[in-house]
């Protein structure tokens, strides 16, 4: 994922989008959904079928009237979000875009993807590594009375203290992370019992399906979401591995399309709008909004898809959820004058670009308000891949660094051992591993401090946080060059932003 920095964070660098979503009003309440309209036959039969959302205030005649001229410009309403003024719309008029742009009361429209509505966006970096029968014999043969059979592998609880603030406080039942992904495997022995049904849901295409194990992964394959919630809250029932935060809830919202495993942005907006709507106190966010790694707010398609997530999450964090989002895996510096992204659209056929990260952005890791948090490995060194920036990244966990940051475990694996579906366990690396065990750190924090706002939170995790301070040298392949450059102190920097997590820390 990506961040701000110079023009500190969204809030100066979109004026636009944030005039908008300040308006907005936040009223407490539930997105409704609408039925689906009938389009007009003369209008809706040129192009390719595509997703859109349509920004709009928040005021019912408002609304209403954006709605008929949706249909007019041959659009079919999905659902509606009106506490947020998003609608999501599919239509398969080429002109649909640039006709409702033009509509009375439209303040932004877009369209969601560049391919027909029939490569994965989250942040995990290679292939996974499963934990055989052979190797998981090992590792509990090292296992200790106290420990969990495969903790030994598990040099990311030691990292930040995880181990010895499960002692002192695991965290509260009443904190429940939501981990918004690909769905999460709740019938895994180490997840069961922390599992919470009641706040989970399939949020695929912009419409919240809560029926029973909606929320799961579609196949083993989509292990990502299960390896993200086993990081947070693993129990500690002496089976497998224990999380950061072993005591608290955590619910599984899907959001990654079946076909090819992207996160769409209509999939997005009902994932934080369902989530403050169900209580959930935290998110966490390992992937960007598909299908551009950076939005350009020039791009009117982009820019509405910057706006319809921002007033999703913003509608959430005013109901009390923080998010937590991963910083990306490109070893980009968000700080820079200039990014070459040639990934994007990653739906069809991606282009090369130059791009200014102060002005194209990154969803939803550079909106305002949420945590971005940078990969280190076992030597609180930042890991060789993870995206970086000063003024953007907020804090640093454990992510794993199979290169270069070689822990002394039994497997000798750099990489973080969590979850996997059908009762599995395996190694996987990324900022995506990153933001989860900062997510199970600020679970502690709010256990420890129920009536702590967002806002307060994230202070709390920036003040436990403990700042290795920029590294001599950053040549990790011993070539002469360095390969990032840290700016800033030891306070706040580039690579770690004001910290790596502290657990320990965190319950005391």
């Amino acid at each position: 994922m990506a961040h701000l920095r110079s023009r500190r964070r969204l809030a100066l660098a979109v004026p636009v989008v944030l005039s908008l979503t300040a308006s907005l009003g936040f009223i407490p309440g539930v997105a409704t959904a609408a039925a689906p309209q009938s389009a007009p036959a003369a209008t809706a039969a040129d192009g390719p079928n595509l997703a859109y959302v349509v920004n709009t205030k928040t005021d019912r005649r408002t609304i209403e009237s954006v709605k008929k001229a949706i249909a007019k410009a041959g659009g079919t309403v999905v659902t509606t979000y009106a506490k947020i003024g998003v609608i999501v719309v599919h239509s398969a008029n080429p002109e649909f875009g640039p006709q409702i742009r033009t509509a009375r009361g439209v303040q932004s429209a877009g369209a969601t993807r560049t391919t027909p509505l029939t490569a994965a966006g989250t942040t995990d970096e290679g292939a996974a590594d499963y934990l055989s029968a052979a190797e998981a014999a090992k590792v509990k043969a090292a296992a200790t009375p106290e420990s969990e059979p495969l903790e030994a592998d598990q040099w990311d609880l030691r990292a930040i203290g995880a181990d010895k603030a499960a002692k002192i406080d695991p965290g509260s039942k009443k904190v429940t992370v939501a981990v918004i992904d690909t769905g999460v495997d709740d019938t895994h022995p180490d997840l069961a019992p922390n599992f919470s049904a009641k706040q989970s849901a399939n949020c695929v295409g912009g419409v919240a399906d809560t029926s029973e194990g909606a929320w799961r992964p579609y196949t083993a394959e989509d292990y990502h979401g299960t390896h993200v919630a086993g990081e947070i809250a693993a129990a500690r029932n002496g089976i497998g591995v224990a999380g950061v935060a072993p005591g608290v809830k955590v619910s599984g919202i899907k959001v990654s399309d079946p076909d090819n495993g992207l996160f769409y942005p209509e999939s997005v907006v009902c994932a934080f709008v369902f989530a403050a709507d169900h209580g959930v106190e935290i998110t966490n966010n390992s992937y960007y909004v598909d299908p551009w790694l950076y939005n350009c707010m020039n791009d009117p398609d982009q820019k509405a898809i910057v706006d319809a997530v921002n007033r999703a999450q913003q509608y959430a964090t005013k109901k009390g959820t923080l998010h937590l989002a991963s910083a990306g895996n490109s070893n980009h510096d968000l700080d820079s004058d200039a990014i070459v992204d040639d990934t994007s659209p990653d739906d069809s056929t991606p282009v090369s670009r130059t791009i200014d990260p102060h002005e194209c952005f990154d969803v939803p890791t550079q909106l305002p308000g949420i945590v971005t948090v940078s990969a280190t490995g076992v030597q609180n060194l930042k890991s060789y891949y993870s995206t970086y920036g000063k003024g953007v990244i907020d804090i640093a966990a454990p992510g794993g660094d199979r290169l270069y940051q070689i822990p002394d475990t039994p497997s000798k694996n750099g990489r973080i051992l969590s979850t996997m579906p059908n009762n599995q366990y395996g190694f996987l690396q990324g900022t995506s591993m990153a933001s989860p065990h900062a997510a199970g750190v600020a679970a502690l924090l709010k256990s420890e401090h129920p009536w702590a706002s967002p806002a307060q939170l994230q202070a709390l995790l920036k003040a436990q946080a403990d700042n290795p301070g920029c590294p001599d040298s950053y040549d990790q392949d011993g070539n002469g060059t360095q390969d990032a450059n840290c700016e800033g102190g030891k306070r706040v920097n580039g690579f770690y932003g004001f910290g790596i997590v502290n657990a320990l820390k965190a319950v005391k």
